[in-house]
């Protein structure tokens, strides 16, 4: 069954008819060409397909179109929307903070969203009572549900360190 949607993504209105079965990821990158959120596990368990939701973390591969009707959805490229690289996409080039590559939009919009709940004083686990902190084990603690698998976390921590400031 198909279902007519609307989705600002990347801050363009976008209006869109899916079966009701269709992921998020799908309708970004099948229906509207947007590439940056990646397919990798499509389980859900390695973080790449990251997108913004009306400001909050979402694994899009596990979110349905449908329920998304009417949301803000952002993209790794939608953080530099003219051309002037978000704070944390600076920070991971200045840092070295990917190889392949595969993994980097979903672990910057990550970042950007962890930076805000940081920010919001959301707790975490590494928080434990006390008020949240941006060392290296909240930031491990945070970002843990994005994978890399060329194992460039030396780098990425230092760099969300880096933007956070």
């Amino acid at each position: 069954m198909d279902s007519e949607i609307g989705l600002r993504v990347d801050g363009t209105p976008r209006r869109l008819t899916v079966d009701t079965r269709t992921t998020l990821l799908d309708a970004l990158r099948e229906r509207l060409g947007v590439t940056s959120p990646k397919k990798g596990c499509d389980h859900g368990q390695c973080g790449a397909c990251t997108v913004l939701v009306d400001g909050r973390r979402v694994l899009s591969c596990l979110t349905l179109a449908v329920a998304r009707d009417g949301a803000e959805v952002v993209t790794a490229e939608g953080l530099a929307p003219d051309g002037e690289l978000h704070p944390v996409q600076r920070a991971f080039i200045d840092r070295d903070a990917f190889q392949c590559g595969y993994c980097t939009p979903g672990q910057v919009v990550s970042a950007v969203g962890m930076l805000d709940e940081l920010d919001r004083g959301w707790p975490s686990a590494a928080t434990g009572t006390g008020e949240p902190e941006l060392d290296d084990a909240e930031i491990a603690e945070r970002m843990s549900g994005n994978l890399c698998r060329c194992a460039a976390y030396a780098n990425i921590v230092p760099a969300v360190r880096e933007a956070g400031r």
